[in-house]
């Protein structure tokens, strides 16, 4: 049908140029300056192409579009194809449109338009259909993965003209993956991998992979993996107040964080199960002392475990006494020493899978404040003990005999007047009293 359908079109074209020559009789008036335009057309897949050919000089000749398989789709304002997809949208002596709707990739290539003057005049309009990428997809993931475990997604996407690009994303930061590309006819096979070495810190987050593709650019493909790793418990005990006295409210908290969640927690004291105390209190994960006794010392054991592991933290307690004025939050008692300070003195002491112990009760602060004050005071004495020493040297070194002026004539003088007179006398003229012997 096809095939005289398209006969008796060339003979209506063949019948319509001989009648135009006979009617002119070499009257074609500007034949050499005519010249149909076109334009190339790009589209998505399963869109609409439209098809334009215009001339601007025109003396009743009639404009023709063909297919790249050189079938006339349609002569003027008639259909040649039968292809209901294919329809007229304008047709006129000057211009002639059509339109293709749901496009597909069969339909690229080289699309003509014919002008019928003499000779016959053509144009070629190139019809590109763009491959649009399919949904992307993830694999390779494990769930739940644990902690240390070497894993590889693999994101793939098919469909696409020309390749598409595929870039991964850890939560909202992109991340480098490795790509590869496949033709297949004449669309392309995209695939892009990410190894990753998984840790407890990859626990709920999300991987996406995105696809980029001129024909998504309005609204890009993704696909989105959340990871679940699982991993061994990391206990920690909290505590408060700092310095735990007779009659006070304690409470002790373990945290406690692994996947699966590790619960219950379990508490002992000095490796045996707590007291049956109404006022020693386990609430999940919290110990709670209403009113510390002294028969509360001890050390205080958290364990938490679950499938990958055991993890525990140590607490250790001791109550001072109540001081009849109660100190500062940050001053602890003075008068109540523990028997054995590394014993004693409030710790908290984990296992070596655990990290950040601390010292509730540690009293290091005070007692450097105590050797200070010592240390000034020690300081001071020597100081002094040094200075009298020095002093008693100096006294013994200037230690002599000083004579008055009465001494110094007393010698002969009945009395002290005499002394007096004498000694002035002989000190004034004891050059003059001088005895020669012969």
């Amino acid at each position: 049908m096809n095939l005289n359908c398209h006969l008796i079109f060339s003979l209506y074209t063949i019948y319509g140029i001989l009648s135009k020559v006979m009617a002119s009789k070499g009257k074609v008036r500007g034949a050499s300056g005519q010249h149909p335009l076109v334009q190339n057309v790009t589209v998505t897949e399963g869109g609409t192409a439209n098809l334009t050919c215009r001339v601007e000089y025109n003396d009743n000749t009639s404009l023709q579009w063909s297919n790249p398989a050189q079938q006339t789709l349609f002569f003027g304002d008639k259909k040649a194809l039968r292809d209901n997809r294919i329809e007229l949208v304008r047709a006129s002596w000057s211009e002639l449109t059509i339109s293709i709707s749901d496009v597909t990739l069969s339909d690229e290539g080289m699309y003509t338009c014919s002008l019928f003057t003499m000779p016959v005049r053509t144009a070629k309009a190139y019809l590109t259909v763009l491959g649009v990428p399919e949904r992307p997809e993830i694999d390779g993931l494990t769930k739940p993965a644990k902690e240390g475990d070497y894993i590889t997604l693999t994101c793939m996407t098919q469909g696409s003209k020309p390749a598409a690009d595929l870039r991964w994303f850890r939560n909202e930061k992109e991340v480098k993956g490795a790509k590869e590309v496949n033709a297949s006819g004449k669309t392309f096979t995209v695939r892009s991998s990410l190894q990753l070495h998984v840790d407890r810190n990859d626990d709920g987050v999300a991987y996406t992979c995105r696809v980029d593709h001129v024909a998504l650019a309005q609204a890009p493909q993704q696909a989105t993996e959340v990871l679940e790793v699982h991993y061994a418990p990391h206990v920690e005990i909290i505590h408060s107040p700092a310095v735990p006295q007779e009659g006070q409210y304690l409470k002790l908290e373990c945290v406690s964080k692994g996947n699966p969640s590790p619960d219950p927690v379990m508490w002992t004291k000095d490796g045996t199960d707590l007291p049956d105390l109404d006022r020693v209190i386990v609430e999940g994960r919290e110990l709670t002392f209403t009113s510390l006794n002294k028969t509360d010392n001890g050390t205080y054991r958290c364990d938490a475990t679950n499938h990958l592991g055991t993890s525990s933290a140590q607490y250790v307690l001791y109550v001072y006494d109540d001081p009849t004025t109660l100190p500062p939050s940050t001053t602890p008692p003075s008068h109540p020493i523990p028997p054995d300070p590394t014993a004693l003195l409030g710790s908290h002491v984990s296992d070596p899978t655990v990290t950040g112990s601390r010292d509730p009760n540690a009293l290091g602060q005070h007692s450097t404040d105590h050797a200070l004050i010592g240390g000034v005071v020690a300081v001071v004495v020597f100081v002094t003990l040094c200075l009298i020493i020095v002093l008693g040297r100096y006294l013994a070194r200037h230690k002599g005999t000083y004579l008055t002026n009465e001494a110094k004539g007393a010698d002969d003088a009945p009395d002290a007047d005499t002394a007096i007179i004498n000694a002035e006398g002989n000190h004034a003229h004891a050059e003059e009293k001088k005895e020669y012997f012969i």
